[in-house]
Parts: structure tokens; C-alpha cells; sequence
């Protein structure tokens, strides 16, 4: 099987910082570079953040600028010259309380449209955020937990237990048949002509690609055999998931949807997909997302009519 994501495509896995995970419990570092006026912070509010008039980019400020909040350090941009850190420029972020208002952006707004090095800020807190906000209490006791190692774990009090941000595996796959027509799917609480390839959670004890043959089965009646191929990784933090995107190549074509996830499913020839795209009555995942990139790998060129 020839199909591939193009190398750099995929806009929610570009990243540039590096991370220093080294200097996240060197409290005296962090407390200098959050003095310099080159530091840049990004500030968040739930999933969204706040970005420039124009919408285009993420509005990062300085530290004296912030707003109070729950303090992140990001990383070091290493492509920022000396900087304060000789090394290069810190980056954090700020989580703030309550709802974000129209200064504010989403990952699905603006996704798509930052540059590597904001693309991956973006996920990376918002993700960190997500988490933060429904653990803030002990899984072992219910004690309020505190926040350490620069945002990056959540400690109790209490009894000493450590809980640290999870990214939950899901699959996503796009499955052909004998004749090399795709497999797409569509979700009950999308409107009509709306399709996306099959995707779903990956269970404990599970391998990918058993996951891959379970939910496709599960979802539409169709079995994939052995041929399953990964394509490649992006993070999608809406809130906590990884998702792992893979080729297959179905065994048995016989639909059979479970009318509970999947609604309708059928099998494309790239002429349907084509057809349908040009007429208006099908529109494909947007471009920040995986499911677009394994459609367009197998289609071998780029689609118009995102949703």
C-alpha cells in the first residue's frame, strides 16, 4: 500500500520549543527567566487563546503583562538567539478562571493558520489546560492537589500522590475494499453529507491494530484483515487525545453500521468522492485534522469542502 500523509501536513503535531523538562523544578531558573522582559507568555482561558486583532496568530505577552493564573512554563525556543537563558527565549502560559471572551481563539479556529512554532504552544497548553481543569482534586484521597514542577504535575497534600497529564490513545483509519474505494463513515450529530473516517478508543490491554479491526467492525460490519499500516500522529487535545492514523485493507465488505456512533457508511471511488465534493452535497473534516490527511493521502492530491 502506497498512501502516505505528507510530511509536515498534519498541523497539529508541528512544534519548534524544546520543552527543557530538566528546568521545570528549578525553581530559582524559572524565577529568573520569568523576570525577563524577553520571556513570552501565552494566556488561556478553558481550550481557547487569547490571539491578535487580526486572528492569525497567538497574541503572547510579556510576563509583566500576564494576567494572574496557574503559571506553565512551555519550554525554550532555541531559535530565538542568546536571549536571557544564553540558550534561547522561555516561553509559558497562563491559565486564567472563567469563560473566554471574543479576544480568545480555538484550536479549530486558528489551528490551521499558526506557524510551527505557535501550532505547537497552542496544543500543548490547551492540552495542559484541559487537564488542569478536571484534576483538581486527589484521585486516591479527593484532597485539593497542588501545582508543581512548573504546571507539569498536580501533587496532594495529603497523601503525597503525584498525578501527571495523560493523552488518551484513539485510532483513525481509512479502509479500502478490492476495488481501492475508502471506507467513510458518518456520526449521528453530523448534519446530512457530512463523512470522516472510522476512529475510536483505544481499550486497556488493546494493540492498535487490534483496536483498528475492533472499531471498524464494531462501527460498520466491515473486517479489516492483516494489512494495517500506520500513517502517522496528532495530538488533539479536545480535550486529551492522541490520535494514531492508519491504513487498512478490509477482508469482508458487507456494511452494517451500528446506528449509534455511525449513522450511514459507504465505500468512495476517488470519482463519488470527487463528484459529491464538486455538487456540494459532501464536505470532508477540516485541515487540521488527521482523517483530512489519510483522505488526501489516499486520493493522492488535496480537496476542497471542509466542515
Amino acid at each position: 500500500m502506497a498512501y502516505s500523509i505528507s510530511p509536515g501536513s498534519l498541523a497539529l503535531s508541528r512544534s519548534v520549543l524544546d520543552r527543557a523538562a530538566d528546568r521545570r523544578r528549578d525553581t530559582e531558573w524559572l524565577e529568573k527567566v520569568w523576570a525577563s522582559p524577553d520571556t513570552q507568555v501565552a494566556v488561556v482561558a478553558k481550550d481557547k487563546l487569547v490571539v491578535t486583532a487580526e486572528r492569525t496568530a497567538l497574541k503572547l505577552v510579556s510576563p509583566t503583562e500576564a494576567p494572574e493564573g496557574i503559571r506553565i512554563f512551555l519550554g525554550i525556543d532555541r531559535e530565538a538567539g542568546a536571549g536571557q537563558t544564553a540558550d534561547g527565549r522561555a516561553v509559558f502560559a497562563v491559565l486564567v478562571e472563567g469563560e473566554p471572551d471574543e479576544s480568545y481563539a480555538g484550536l479549530r479556529e486558528i489551528g490551521g493558520i499558526l506557524d510551527d512554532r505557535e501550532a505547537g504552544i497552542a496544543v500543548n497548553v490547551v492540552g495542559l489546560s484541559n487537564w488542569h481543569g478536571v484534576h483538581t482534586h486527589c484521585a486516591n484521597c479527593g484532597e485539593h492537589t497542588e501545582v508543581v514542577e512548573a504546571g507539569h504535575v498536580r501533587e496532594c497534600p495529603t497523601c503525597g500522590a503525584h498525578h501527571f497529564p495523560r493523552s488518551d490513545p484513539a485510532i483513525i483509519v481509512l479502509v479500502t475494499d478490492d476495488h481501492d474505494r475508502a471506507l467513510l463513515g458518518r456520526n449521528p450529530n453530523w448534519p446530512p453529507g457530512r463523512f470522516s473516517t472510522l476512529a475510536g478508543f483505544v481499550e486497556p490491554g488493546e494493540s492498535l491494530e487490534a483496536a483498528v479491526r475492533r472499531e471498524v467492525l464494531e462501527e460498520s460490519g466491515v473486517v479489516v484483515g492483516n494489512d494495517v499500516y500506520y500513517a502517522g500522529s496528532q495530538p488533539w487535545p479536545l480535550p486529551s487525545s492522541l490520535m494514531l492514523g492508519f491504513y487498512a485493507v478490509a477482508t469482508e465488505f458487507d456494511i452494517e453500521v451500528d446506528a449509534d456512533e455511525i449513522v450511514d457508511a459507504r465505500w468512495f471511488s476517488r470519482d463519488d468522492l470527487r463528484a459529491l465534493i464538486e455538487e456540494g452535497s459532501m464536505a470532508l473534516p477540516g485541515n487540521i485534522s488527521i482523517s483530512r490527511r489519510l483522505i488526501e493521502g489516499w486520493y493522492g492530491a488535496e480537496l476542497t469542502g471542509s466542515w
